[in-house]
């Protein structure tokens, strides 16, 4: 058998029985494939890992917990022999002989009846690579196949109606890899970007020449309707039958006002797909080095804004409460009224000598790291040119690893 090469085909396994052997490591890797399809998996094993004991408190297979027994496999459709025993592995193979159902043996390649392939999923599209008995040859092949489908270097044109409408992409704290695939996929086809100022710019030098990149900062609008200006505009092009991305820095939802343009869109029956980010609030935080939670010092962390200073009327935030937080702060836009915050917190019981910093333009190569005790966070900050778009972060995960 192992001789010839294998027959490429795909299984359609949806409500049908998949008898998985073993509870261990290879179980663990192969059973979310095989529930993402459908498949009704009964695992038999005296002993699982943690992982899949889960899966079966979830109620997602039917565990078995003993051994094999001849006859498991009598119903089967498809079977997983990976137990650590190859006497088991050898007698359940045979009775998946007997029965005529595919099975495939992690011990031993040669003697089972198929081969599981390295599979990679992109827009839709199942990449399978079967390499023989070589299967880190297997997954670099499918790597590259899939990169190359999801960054458009392996051309994959698709024939289908356009459906125009708005998307409402994040994209992330700045470098342009941490889009989403969602977003990079949805930029590739779009007709026009609306692009805010802090989004990752150099995606915007990938898009194809017709596509129609419009500052959102330099939309014409009057006093006070900057908003409504880009509502306006998003509107008029997803009517006009183009597909619109509105690219956003991070999350469009934390403080993106990413719900007032959703709703905006909806009420002109305009169709919105909303496509999250990752944040800035912890993201930059942590590529410099400084996690939001830490056990035993920070078991909370609380984002707010600092575009309006604490003593302004118009401020929607807690200072107060948030002084007495054990917490971590994380304080998005208030670099220029950061002297205001930390008095203000001080003021209200956090001590000055919390540890605070300042991230300038966090996750590009322009950024910068600033820490100091929170009484003088502000004015070490001030004497470095710290700079928006910056984020501050308060509190003891700042001295974490510095």
């Amino acid at each position: 058998m192992s001789e010839h090469p294998a027959y490429p085909v795909g299984l359609r396994l949806a409500g049908r029985r998949v008898v998985v052997l073993g509870g261990g490591t290879v179980a663990q890797r192969r059973l979310p494939a095989l529930l993402a399809a459908g498949a009704a998996v009964r695992l038999i094993a005296p002993e699982v890992t943690p992982s899949v004991q889960a899966m079966a408190d979830a109620g997602e297979l039917d565990w078995q917990a003993r051994g094999y027994r001849d006859g498991d496999l009598a119903d089967a459709w498809y079977a997983l022999v990976a137990t650590d025993d190859p006497a088991v592995n050898a007698a359940a193979s045979a009775e998946a002989e007997r029965h005529r159902v595919w099975c495939v043996r992690s011990d031993d390649a040669g003697a089972a009846t198929a081969w599981t392939p390295a599979t990679g999923r992109s827009e839709g599209v199942t990449v399978a690579v079967l390499t023989g008995r070589d299967p880190r040859r297997s997954a670099a092949v499918r790597d590259a196949v899939v990169e190359g489908l999801r960054d458009g270097t392996i051309g994959a044109p698709r024939h289908r109606d356009r459906v125009p409408g708005v998307a409402l992409v994040g994209g992330g704290p700045g470098d342009p890899d941490l889009i989403t695939v969602r977003g990079r996929r949805l930029l590739a086809r779009a007709d026009v970007v609306i692009a805010d100022r802090l989004g990752p710019r150099d995606l915007l030098d990938e898009l194809p020449p017709h596509v129609r990149v419009i500052d959102a900062a330099k939309i014409p609008y009057g006093r006070a309707m900057a908003q409504d200006a880009i509502n306006a505009a998003l509107i008029e092009h997803a009517r006009a039958g183009r597909s619109v991305v509105r690219l956003k820095g991070g999350d469009p939802f934390v403080f993106g006002r990413g719900m007032e343009e959703a709703a905006a869109l909806a009420a002109a029956g305009v169709p919105v797909t909303v496509v999250p980010g990752v944040t800035s609030a912890v993201s930059v935080p942590g590529a410099a080095g400084i996690p939001v939670t830490h056990r035993g010092v920070a078991h909370e962390f609380t984002v707010v804004s600092g575009h309006v200073a604490p003593d302004d009327p118009r401020s929607l935030v807690e200072w107060p409460a948030l002084a007495a937080l054990r917490g971590t702060l994380v304080v998005l836009m208030g670099v220029e009224r950061l002297g205001a915050i930390a008095d203000t917190l001080i003021r209200h019981g956090r001590s000055p000598a919390t540890p605070a910093a300042v991230v300038q333009e966090g996750t590009t190569p322009a950024q910068r790291r600033v820490d100091a005790p929170l009484s003088e966070i502000a004015r070490r900050a001030a004497d470095a040119g710290i700079r928006p778009p910056a984020i501050i972060v308060i509190g003891d995960v700042v001295a974490v690893g510095a």
